[in-house]
């Protein structure tokens, strides 16, 4: 059963200085927006290098230009639930996007936020059904920007979070935003990286994710299909060299909003420090450059060979599958091969 009580804000403080209200919010308006919800923060960062630039060519047009931001803030609605006490660096802040409309709070869940010092804030309209790059990611961006605007936020423990086809799209946050996100909690819903439906960031954001960014799967015990998608997920973060991965099962459970206990468990492993292991980091990332650099070079053989065509095809394959580890070689690339002859 899920469930968002508004609370009234509490009684000032004895200096006149405005109380933020504690407890389950909900129907709670936010005001402050994000540079990083910007629409071209979002293809920038989201978007494989070559259909950023597509779109970025496209919005150049008369006629069809990017908004600065795709939504008004006065028309959405989020629910949040804020512990009483604080702890002493700080709340820690989990943004959830939801597979539902409803801005909502897991009944259950309660105790274990209070346990963790841990603010929680989901958006209403942004389940299964919203658009990923108009609503569902700027949501999770916006609610993150206000939440830390407005309470204090120790900001090594902010984390995106998901439940479903929500998990999919936190997973795809973390991976896009590992400057603010330094963890994700994957709930019953995960995808394979490095493709066409999950681009790599820009090498410095996809260092930073493998570096610093935690990563846990909790899915129920008998929800057999999630659990494949997360191996799925799984083996794909190995081969990218994404180590800091954690699962926890939630026993007797199917799909559906874990308990309590496995929930407890899975935020004990995202406070975890990161531990660091450079060399074994480092080769990892030297043979996915070796490979990178001899596809690249391939592609630019068959240009100079007068095989536009069969240079384009590579190149396509490469943006898919490298994203932003190949630019700005594979921006340099198109260009030539987009260029008269």
């Amino acid at each position: 059963m899920l469930i968002a009580i508004l609370l009234m804000p509490l009684p000032a403080a004895a200096d006149n200085a405005p109380a933020v209200p504690t407890g389950l919010q909900r129907d709670v308006v936010f005001t402050d927006y994000s540079p990083l919800s910007r629409s071209a923060e979002l293809v920038r960062r989201l978007l494989s290098p070559l259909n950023a630039l597509h779109v970025n060519q496209v919005s150049a047009q008369p006629g069809h230009a990017m908004r600065e931001q795709s939504l008004d803030l006065t028309h959405e609605k989020f629910a949040v639930y804020v512990p009483t006490v604080a702890p002493p660096r700080g709340y820690a802040l989990l943004v959830f996007v939801p597979p539902w409309p409803e801005a909502s709070v897991p009944s259950t869940w309660v105790s274990t936020l209070d346990r963790h010092g841990m603010i929680f804030v989901s958006a209403a309209n942004s389940g299964n059904d919203a658009d990923v790059l108009d609503r569902r990611v700027p949501l999770a961006l916006l609610a993150a920007q206000n939440i830390i605007q407005r309470y204090p936020i120790d900001p090594q423990r902010i984390y995106i979070g998901g439940f479903s086809g929500g998990s999919r799209v936190a997973e795809r946050i973390a991976l896009g935003y590992p400057d603010l996100f330094h963890g994700a909690l994957l709930l019953a819903g995960s995808d394979p990286i490095g493709n066409a439906q999950l681009a790599l960031p820009s090498a410095a954001l996809f260092r930073q994710f493998q570096d610093a960014t935690r990563l846990v799967y909790l899915t129920g015990q008998n929800d057999q299909i999630h659990l494949d998608m997360d191996t799925r997920s799984q083996q794909s973060m190995r081969e990218w060299c994404v180590f800091h991965v954690d699962t926890v099962s939630a026993p007797w459970s199917g799909h559906e909003v874990v308990a309590a206990g496995p929930l407890n468990h899975a935020l004990d492993l995202l406070d975890k420090p990161v531990p660091s292991d450079s060399a074994k980091l480092a080769d990892c990332r030297a043979r996915i450059e070796l490979t990178l650099t001899a596809q690249l070079q391939q592609a630019q053989d068959l240009l100079a060979n007068d095989k536009s065509d069969a240079a384009r095809t590579l190149l396509d394959k490469i943006d898919a599958r490298y994203g932003g580890l190949a630019a700005p070689r594979s921006i340099d690339l198109a260009e030539k091969i987009d260029a008269p002859h």
